[in-house]
């Protein structure tokens, strides 16, 4: 490469003219109002997010725990997706919505001092962030990344410490902070991966630096990422709250939805109206949806995680719509129902619809503390392996089906019925499976249960009629002390609701 040519990495500023000129930073710098000296209020989650950090430190007592928020993914070549913060970092401070890209949480270990023992704290929460610049700085307005000018105003250490509870310490300071904990003998460093690669290499640095191998550092970081993933097993009152305002927002947007059908039907691509109706609705009244929209029609609602939504939404065929509403705090729902477009259930559609319904039903009737995850899945799959033998579906028995040697009614339902929800759809993904699956309930879980019937269009296992329908119901279920409570309740479930429901909004009734 010649001196003369510029480096590929300062050709972005090649589409537009930017002044620099002395003159023109010292204009910018001046003539601006006072900002304003008021501290935010605490989050109102401030303080189960403490209860929830003294828990963690409490299990990994004695070690330096790094929890970054993550970093801006970049979308098509210098624009970004919108940020979200990692599940960990958000539980364990409170903080939602995307004004935290790049900051770091760490717990810093706390030795024990002379009088001090049990319920004395393990660690010190220490929030390292990039704090508003000054006006007078050229990252005001010459940084598309964090300047005020180009992405809004972002917050100094004490805005960022009110809000939060935790001390606010610039992220320049971060490396040295961590560094010197692990300098301390017996002192190890763990930090959360996959949320951010450049604090990760922060970490691995550090360590290599004070004779950790790399093995050991894996080991670490396992038991980290389970603690975090377990410790939102159990919702606290806050987060069961957020829940509910989640699954709210999300019967509304199937309402809009639902009423939305005649124009769904006439355009080309109407499962794509679907998916912009609800996505309005989880903009209008939350942060996003809380995953990509499930809006399938006919033969797509076959395909479990149908996105691309590009197909048309004839009339006399099932609509899938799996969806839920993201809220700011970034608790989801997860709710599916699936809808005749034109108002009513064909005999096939109903037969096939009311026993995924039924399956359902079994489910819920066996949840309440003490018994195990696994117990609601087989629940709704008793249902469904008898219902397929009674329409002549399987080349066994249900009862030789069911055993772990048959199971081949799961050809036409291939997914759990259950999983875990709250601030990840998925929520809870790195727990063990004796937390998990093999896990009993307790009173503050909250998960979904989704039984369903997939038969594809060119499935010959199956009489014609059956072919090109799937159907899943799913619903939003808290554990309660003596049972459970349906937080989706409201959205009708039964066909002839459904029906019902449907036909009252044709006639303008929200209700």
């Amino acid at each position: 490469m010649s001196e003369q040519q510029q480096p590929v990495s300062d050709r972005g500023n090649n589409r537009s003219q930017r002044p620099s000129s002395a003159s023109f930073r010292e204009f910018m710098g001046s003539r601006w109002a006072p900002r304003t000296s008021t501290l935010p209020e605490p989050l109102a989650s401030a303080p189960h997010a403490a209860d929830r950090r003294a828990r963690l430190g409490a299990q990994l007592a004695g070690d330096v725990l790094v929890i970054p928020a993550g970093s801006l993914k970049v979308r098509s070549n210098d624009t970004d997706y919108a940020f979200r913060p990692h599940a960990a970092f958000s539980h364990l401070t409170g903080l939602g919505t995307d004004q935290e890209a790049d900051a770091v949480l760490v717990l810093h270990p706390v030795h024990e001092a002379a009088g001090e023992g049990a319920g004395a704290p393990t660690h010190e929460a220490v929030l390292y962030t990039r704090p508003l610049a000054p006006r007078e700085s050229e990252e005001f307005y010459a940084d598309a990344r964090y300047g005020e000018f180009w992405v809004g105003t972002r917050w100094t250490l004490e805005e960022a410490q009110a809000l939060t509870g935790i001390r606010a310490a610039h992220i320049d300071d971060l490396r040295d902070a961590v560094a010197k904990d692990a300098s301390t003998p017996g002192v190890n460093v763990r930090v959360v991966r996959g949320a951010d690669d450049a604090v990760a290499t922060l970490v691995d640095v550090v360590a290599a630096e004070n004779g950790h191998t790399t093995f050991e550092e894996s080991t670490l970081d396992d038991e980290l990422a389970t603690a975090v993933s377990e410790l939102r097993l159990v919702k606290d009152a806050w987060e069961v709250e957020q829940l509910r305002l989640a699954v709210d927002a999300s019967i509304r947007g199937f309402t809009d939805v639902v009423a939305a059908l005649p124009r769904a039907v006439e355009h080309v691509r109407g499962e794509r109206v679907v998916e912009g109706v609800f996505a309005a609705r989880a903009r209008e009244e939350g942060n996003a949806v809380g995953y990509d929209t499930i809006a399938a029609a006919g033969d797509h609602a076959t395909t479990l995680h149908w996105i691309r939504n590009t197909g048309a939404v004839p009339a006399g065929e099932l609509l899938l719509l799996d969806a839920g509403v993201e809220v700011d705090s970034l608790y989801t729902a997860d709710v599916t129902r699936t809808l005749p477009v034109s108002g009513t259930y064909t005999d096939v559609q109903r037969r096939v619809y009311d026993a995924v319904r039924e399956a359902a039903d079994a489910a819920f009737a066996v949840v309440r503390p003490g018994v195990r995850f696994r117990d609601i899945h087989a629940a709704a799959m008793e249902v469904l392996a008898h219902r397929l033998e009674e329409w002549g579906l399987l080349p066994v028995t249900a009862t030789e089906s069911l055993t772990p040697e048959g199971q081949q009614h799961r050809r036409w339902m291939p997914h759990g019925t259950s999983h875990h929800l709250g601030l990840d759809v998925h929520d809870c993904a790195q727990a063990r499976a004796e937390m998990y699956l093999d896990g009993v309930l307790e009173p503050g879980m909250v998960f979904t249960i989704e039984p369903g019937l997939y038969f594809k269009a060119d499935d010959l296992a199956v009489p014609e009629e059956y072919r090109g329908i799937g159907v899943r119901i799913e619903d939003d279920v808290l554990v309660t002390a003596d049972g459970y409570e349906n937080l989706s309740a409201t959205l009708p479930r039964r066909s002839e609701d459904v029906e019902a429901w449907m036909a009252g909004i044709a006639r303008g009734e929200r209700g």
